[in-house]
């Protein structure tokens, strides 16, 4: 899949894996990079789990039309769809074997 960064700095930390330690510690950077590789190797959303230790999850309220992947307990890694609008299913849900790429968009506990 496709990962894009909302911010240069975002990006620049998540390239880094002494930044990653640095900003987030070292057990949060090994969960961070652990699925940055399931996200980069899946060729589309849909392949990417949504079972733990994952648990890829469609988010709502006012994160309508972005989805979750679980960290360390309680930070998320939040993305949503790179193609604006998403691709979507009948039922107005986004297709997720049509995303194949992605904007992340932050690491927060949004809880």
């Amino acid at each position: 899949m496709d990962i894009v960064f909302r911010t240069r700095k975002l990006e620049r930390t998540f390239n880094s894996v002494a930044a990653l330690q640095k900003t987030y510690g070292a057990q949060m950077a090994n969960v961070i990079m652990m699925r940055m590789a399931v996200l980069r190797a899946a060729h589309n959303l849909a392949l990417v789990p949504t079972t733990r230790p994952d648990r890829r999850h469609q988010l709502s309220g006012d994160r309508a039309g972005q989805f979750a992947i679980d960290l360390v307990h309680p930070h998320r890694l939040v993305f949503e769809p790179s193609t604006q609008p998403p691709p979507r299913n009948d039922d107005g849900g986004i297709n997720a074997q049509q995303v194949t790429a992605i904007t992340i968009l932050d690491v927060i506990d949004y809880h």
